[in-house]
């Protein structure tokens, strides 16, 4: 009993699990605003990775745009719809049935 007195009434004890409480919970900087800041920069790393994923293609698309007149064909008649003269287009829409 007089062990746990004694330690109950050491002045540098009860200091360091004073501070300890504040910075956990009181602080601007405390436990629960460290881990949101965490999970916000895990996410936007993982942002930036798709963006740069996305990137990387388009240039690729627009390299080969620019190198092969094919494939520039395709792209304008599968995105723009366009086509010679003597040709129809069919385009054809799933519609969802609700």
């Amino acid at each position: 009993m007089k062990n746990i007195i004694s330690i109950i009434k050491n002045k540098y004890l009860l200091t360091v699990i004073g501070l300890s409480i504040w910075v956990i919970f009181f602080d601007k900087n405390d436990l629960k605003t460290e881990l949101e800041l965490r999970r916000e920069v895990m996410q936007l790393e993982e942002e930036r990775n798709y963006f740069a994923r996305e990137i990387h293609s388009i240039t690729s698309d627009i390299k080969e745009l620019y190198t092969n007149p094919k494939t520039l064909e395709k792209f304008a008649r599968e995105k723009y719809l366009m086509k010679r003269d003597n040709e129809e287009i069919f385009v054809i829409v799933n519609e969802e049935k609700q």
